[in-house]
């Protein structure tokens, strides 16, 4: 009894009946037109995709099968659905799952055999419409050939001539035979160009269909025809270039600055001789290897009539830095400052003070120091971004490029110890960046503190603070003590709203290189303070010689972050090379734009090392003064004593002038330092070592940038040189000497070569080529120069006193006799201080 039930619990599933494979390809006929009217009958087959399922019986059938059954038709399947052992509801639950499944497959044959019918009418339309193209086409043809006999038959208009018509004579006429007039009429009409060609290939069903929708194909010459036309248009351009008619292809030849003769001809189109053959026309004697100026080219290529366009190498940085922002579109930014002072004073204490007071930090437990900037936030909500500065290289090459990178300048002086050289160098540096200064007095908490003493000593040094009648603010704080901090943000606080310190961060990110290092496992690293616009990981960036893509931006903590806005300093990996210190940082659009202007500036900068020394440029410097463009000769100076310092300074205060004088931009005792030659360089001067020499990383510096450094032992020696550069530098003085006098006699006009004077030589003599004046009764009528000069019929280079002689002046006749001829010379003479 528990089998039987067991087996009626299974689903029992029986033998299917006889499987069948209906046709799945539908056919139809195509109407195909050809030319001259005939057609033909083209079979199209469309075929469908047969798609299986498996039915609610488990049994797989054809989708089309299931769209002619219904709900009721799965019910009377060969399926045998024995249940038992469930409940009421669980029987109803399935059966609904059963219908939906029914209705769902019905609803899918129905859209199919809709889809259909569908595609079986419009392939009737179509070969409807094919079926009326032909009929049309046919009956053409025959109105076409019914025309056509109807002329043949009709018998020739007669003649005006003719009076009087002659009698008809009854000839009979010869019956044309039959076959040959309906050959006749079979044959058919010329084809025209216009018509397509007789099919030569296999008709394909796309064909046929662009045919029955009327396409026609598009046709294509033969070979033939094209070297016909080629061979045309040769022929033509000989008989032109015979006859003189060649017409002239004027075009727009693209020159830059250097260009060899070679790659000027290949862009003008003509021969490389013909470029010589100009160029020997204007005296210069160049060949098709050797490169000529734009000024050159430019001449070459108006003369063969072709249009110049000048381009320059330094066009790849056209636009780099973008347009500018607009005042909407500014918001405020932190203030930038750099902490300046003697290394003695209390600088790297107050910056850890300073450090303390993040409220960031505070709160996550202190801050980790990883790169040379940092940013500070107050309790207010505010923030200053400081630069530490060990050295004054970076802000000094920053200063030198033009880019203002520092808004603020902290100088820090003890309050126990006074002004020392590093802090009046740190104070030059200051000034040449033009950058408000903010005296911080500190070690105040010390015995022997005092504050009005460095403000007496700041006088010197041109500086007035507030106390004393001044603009410069002063606050006197303690490092150790942390006194009076919050009165030195407030201070600079202060300063930044005078400012007005904005900037956009919603553009392509521009900022300096504040260092840069090489790091093993993370390769070139470098620090960037943004100035403007906003920095993200993946931007394109150049870096003064150097461009990369940013890998990863790091900020003073030591933590990843995925941009970087205005006024915030971030170590950026992802360069190609380290920059050097203060070169521009600019975000361009793509690679292809970054390595063309990195090429560029390696590229520059090559040219520049080797064409220019240091000699060269002090040259290159005292034209410009003789030029107007400068007035003064820049100058550091470093010696082993402050007295010495003093005397040179006055001996070279004394030898300036109002046209020319010596501006001393930095002196201190000790060596010459790197942050003197950065100085130098920027300045365009030289540099003095008085018993003193540079350490090996300033010389290695000076030769690099190709600074001038000169040392001296005695100070006599110094101020004799420093003298004879000074006079090198003034403009030399013209001065006029009278060569001859000479009287004219007799006036003699030649035909081509206008007036001559016969003049007599009354003092000193006349040389070829020297200026002349004319006087007329002790009047100066014209100034100018000696065309020729004789003796008889010879040319002569000078002649004597007491001999005659025979002269002509360039574009001046106007002589009479008894007029005189004033012979002289100018000559430059050095002035001297």
């Amino acid at each position: 009894m528990t089998e039987k039930n067991e087996q009626e619990n299974k689903l029992t599933i029986r033998r299917p009946g006889r499987l069948e494979l209906k046709k799945t390809v539908e056919t139809g006929q195509v109407r195909q037109s050809f030319s001259h009217g005939r057609t033909k009958a083209v079979t199209v087959e469309i075929k469908k995709k047969r798609t299986f399922e498996r039915g609610a019986s488990g049994k797989m059938r054809a989708v089309s099968e299931l769209a002619t059954q219904g709900v009721e038709g799965s019910e009377t399947q060969d399926v045998d659905l024995k249940i038992s052992g469930l409940t009421e509801e669980e029987r109803a639950a399935r059966m609904r799952a059963l219908q939906g499944a029914a209705h769902d497959d019905e609803r899918r044959q129905l859209i199919e055999a809709e889809e259909a019918q569908r595609l079986e009418r419009e392939a009737e339309e179509e070969a409807r419409r094919a079926k009326e193209e032909a009929e049309r086409r046919e009956q053409e043809e025959a109105r076409r050939k019914a025309e056509e006999e109807a002329r043949r038959a009709a018998p020739p208009a007669p003649r005006e001539a003719d009076a009087r018509p002659e009698p008809k004579r009854a000839v009979p006429e010869k019956p044309e035979p039959a076959p040959a007039r309906r050959k006749e009429a079979e044959r058919p009409a010329p084809r025209s160009r216009q018509e397509p060609r007789r099919r030569t290939s296999k008709l394909t069903i796309a064909q046929a269909l662009n045919a029955a929708d009327g396409v026609e194909e598009d046709r294509v010459r033969s070979l033939a025809a094209l070297r016909r036309a080629r061979d045309r248009e040769r022929q033509r351009a000989k008989e032109q270039r015979a006859s003189g008619e060649a017409t002239k292809i004027v075009r727009d030849v693209v020159v830059p600055e250097t260009i060899t003769v070679a790659d000027l001809a290949n862009r003008m189109a003509v021969r490389g001789v013909d470029v010589v053959k100009a160029l020997m026309r204007l005296d210069i004697m160049e060949n098709v290897n050797q490169t000529i100026e734009a000024d050159t080219a430019e001449l070459i290529v108006t003369e063969f009539g072709h249009n110049v366009k000048r381009v320059s190498e330094a066009d790849v940085e056209i636009g780099i830095e973008g347009v500018e922002d607009s005042e909407t579109e500014m918001l405020p930014r932190a203030p930038v400052v750099v902490v300046m002072g003697h290394v003695d004073h209390g600088k790297t204490s107050l910056l850890d003070a300073l450090r303390e007071t993040d409220v960031v930090s505070g709160e996550a437990g202190g801050i980790t120091q990883h790169i040379g900037a940092y940013q500070v936030a107050l309790s207010d909500g505010q923030r200053i971004t400081f630069i530490d500065t060990p050295g004054h290289e970076a802000f000094t090459e920053m200063r030198s490029r033009g880019a203002r990178v520092t808004d603020i300048v902290v100088l820090v002086v003890a309050a126990d110890d006074g002004v020392q050289p590093q802090t009046a160098e740190a104070i030059a540096h200051a000034k040449a960046a033009d950058a408000p200064m903010i005296i911080a007095i500190n070690k105040i908490d010390r015995p022997n503190a005092d504050p009005a003493k460095i403000r007496n000593e700041l006088l010197s040094h041109e500086i007035v603070v507030e106390s004393l009648g001044g603009d410069v603010l002063d606050v006197e704080v303690s490092a150790t003590e942390k006194t009076n901090l919050d009165k030195l943000e407030e201070a600079i606080l202060l300063q930044s709203e005078i400012l007005e310190l904005k900037a956009n961060p919603g553009r392509a990110a521009q900022g300096a290189v504040i260092e840069a290092k090489l790091e093993r496992g993370r390769g070139s690293v470098a620090t960037v303070l943004v100035q403007r616009g906003t920095l993200r990981q993946g931007d394109v960036f150049i870096a003064g010689k150097e461009w990369g893509r940013v890998r990863a931006l790091v900020d003073d903590r030591g933590q990843t972050v995925k941009s970087a806005g205005p006024s915030l300093p971030v170590e950026v990996l992802g360069l190609q090379g380290a920059p050097s210190a203060g070169d521009d940082f600019i975000v361009v659009e793509d690679e292809t734009r970054a390595r063309e202007i990195a090429d560029y500036r390696v590229r520059d900068d090559r040219q520049k090392s080797h064409a220019v020394g240091a000699r060269g440029t002090l040259e290159q410097m005292f034209d410009q003064i003789q030029a107007g463009e400068a007035a003064e000769l820049p100058i550091v100076i470093r010696a082993d004593v402050q007295g010495s310092i003093e005397a040179i300074t006055g001996a070279l205060e004394k030898l300036s002038t109002d046209e020319v004088k010596v501006r001393v931009m930095h002196s201190a005792i000790g060596g010459l330092t790197e942050s003197d030659i950065v100085l130098t360089k920027s300045a365009g001067g030289i540099a003095l070592g008085f018993n003193v020499r540079a350490n090996p990383q300033a010389r290695e510096m000076a030769n690099r940038d190709k600074v001038d450094i000169r040392y001296y032992s005695i100070i006599y020696d110094l101020i004799d040189d420093m003298k004879q550069l000074m006079e090198g530098m003034l403009a030399p003085e013209l001065r006029e000497r009278q060569v001859g006098y000479a009287e004219i006699r007799e006036v003699f006009g030649i035909s081509k070569a206008g007036r001559a004077a016969g003049c007599m030589v009354t003092e000193g003599l006349f040389k070829r080529g020297n200026k002349i004046r004319l006087l007329r009764d002790e009047v100066v009528i014209h100034e100018g120069n000696l065309k020729s000069l004789r003796r008889f019929k010879d040319d002569v280079r000078e002649v004597q006193q007491g001999y005659e002689c025979g002269m002509a002046f360039e574009n001046y006749d106007d002589i009479k006799a008894g007029d005189v001829v004033e012979c002289f010379e100018t000559e430059e003479v050095a002035r001297s201080l």
